[in-house]
């Protein structure tokens, strides 16, 4: 899974039409709403969008033919695995009618190079987990621990014995954390998630 890193545009010229993509990095709906309201043209024939939050998608054909430009924004996004993205494609007839497919690669296209042009950044999936340790465990296994890519120490409560830990990790790394504490303890500690 991919989120923009920073806003990008892509224009093209497709048979006298001049379509315009502008993709954004939007956390909400009403973000996204708020986008869409801003960056649409009036002097344009047609502001069609299509946006994805996780789960949630929405998408616009602005009098487009039904399922000619929303749909191929949105086929884009996820055509590039990205989420929390929302692309507005813009266009402004040149007088040359495109036909249902040529409307479909015109917006699908449109988003997809401006797509390809924007920076990405890599979203790994993370999970949270928690270890009690040892008093005696407890320097070693942190040390260890921090040589983990991408796993953060988000918490530590000391007790009476030792310290419980909370860490945030990568999912991919969660069988390898497990058998490296279960290993570094002797079985003493084992990593607890749901």
């Amino acid at each position: 899974m991919f989120h923009l890193q920073q806003s990008a545009t892509f224009e093209q010229i497709v048979k006298k039409s001049r379509f315009m993509a502008t993709a954004l990095a939007v956390e909400t709906e009403d973000e996204a709403k708020a986008a869409i309201a801003a960056h649409s043209q009036a002097a344009a024939n047609h502001n069609c969008w299509a946006w994805r939050i996780g789960m949630a998608y929405r998408f616009y054909d602005d009098g487009e033919p039904s399922g000619t430009a929303g749909k191929p924004i949105l086929a884009a996004i996820d055509g590039q695995s990205l989420d929390k993205t929302l692309v507005i494609v813009t266009r402004w007839f040149g007088g040359i009618l495109l036909g249902s497919g040529g409307l479909m690669r015109a917006y699908g296209g449109t988003a997809a190079a401006c797509l390809k042009t924007a920076p990405l950044l890599e979203v790994k999936p993370a999970v949270q987990a928690g270890v009690s340790l040892e008093f005696s465990d407890l320097a070693r296994v942190k040390a260890r621990l921090q040589a983990v890519a991408d796993l953060e120490i988000a918490e530590e409560r000391f007790t009476e014995t030792g310290a419980d830990l909370v860490l945030r990790l990568p999912a991919a790394t969660l069988e390898i954390v497990s058998r490296l504490i279960c290993d570094l303890t002797s079985g003493r500690s084992e990593l607890l998630y749901a």
